[in-house]
């Protein structure tokens, strides 16, 4: 078996990517904002990597939360990679169709995988758009595929639930970061859930997800740069890490890059601020830029 690696490129893929694959199952993992007014699924059904298969992010998800796209029980996700012709020995490559980001939903499916200990997963760098861009094919015909058998080994050190991110305010166990937007994580700017009031969790270090590609190529920046990033933001990659965002999106793309620095152990909080803000008390909420003392 080849090495797994955490992202993959549009190359690499083209060379290994056959009408069967075997081992292999491409992903197309696409989600949008509302406001982006997309339908990812149509998208998917007009074009796609050949072979790749849909993997919607919300209907794999807790139905009975009130929180967006939360995690799903074992068994459902179990199923639903069954159904994608996923099993324990397939590598799995997943992209999205996001034209500003290399990566924008594809780390969120990363993760999903990872916590439910499929440890062979990968990111393709730069998605659809970079593929088509360098005359890669595409097709709008979806592959018939056999159902497998797929064992979850769930992997809790990778999820945060909101009752941790509580008690780590006077324990400080780990470091929490923030993928949101400067602004966003001050309080200055609007949250696009009108349930959702502004600020973040105290302590917490900001560093906005977008920080981490770059933007001409369509890649991320390198593991040092990833490093530089992480510690001009505070943040000691030798020490406990925990990921959030506004709904646990963007979080798993900066958990994707500390993976990138070398720290594989990240853990994400799934509720991120939707939840949070909502439950918190306003002394267990803050606002401003700054990271207060303890953290």
């Amino acid at each position: 078996m080849h090495q797994i690696r955490p992202l993959v490129s549009t190359g690499w893929l083209s060379k290994v990517l056959t009408p069967s694959s075997p081992g292999i199952r491409v992903l197309d993992s696409s989600w949008f904002m509302k406001a982006d007014g997309r339908q990812p699924q149509q998208e998917y059904a007009e074009k796609h990597i050949p072979g790749a298969m849909f993997f919607d992010i919300d209907k794999v998800s807790d139905q009975t939360s009130p929180y967006s796209h939360a995690l799903p029980q074992p068994w459902l996700f179990s199923d639903y990679a069954c159904h994608l012709g996923i099993s324990n020995d397939t590598h799995v490559v997943v992209y999205d169709n996001h034209d500003k980001f290399s990566a924008f939903s594809s780390p969120r499916a990363w993760w999903m995988f990872r916590v439910f200990g499929h440890q062979r997963v990968s990111v393709l760098e730069g998605g659809l758009p970079k593929w088509i861009k360098e005359g890669h094919p595409v097709t709008s015909e979806v592959m018939q595929i056999d159902k497998t058998e797929f064992d979850v080994n769930y992997q809790p050190h990778l999820l945060k639930k909101f009752e941790d991110m509580v008690q780590n305010l006077s324990t400080h166990s780990f470091q929490v970061m923030d993928a949101r937007s400067s602004e966003r994580f001050a309080g200055t700017a609007e949250e696009p859930s009108k349930e959702t009031k502004g600020g973040h969790i105290p302590y917490s270090h900001n560093i906005p997800f977008t920080s981490l590609f770059n933007s001409e190529t369509r890649t991320f920046k390198s593991s040092e740069e990833m490093k530089e990033i992480f510690d001009s933001a505070g943040i000691d990659l030798n020490k406990p890490l925990a990921s959030s965002c506004g709904s646990g999106i963007t979080a798993c793309i900066i958990a994707l890059g500390a993976h990138i620095a070398g720290k594989e152990d990240v853990g994400m909080f799934d509720g991120s601020w939707e939840e949070y803000s909502q439950r918190a008390s306003p002394e267990q909420t803050a606002t401003g830029p700054e990271v207060p003392k303890g953290g």
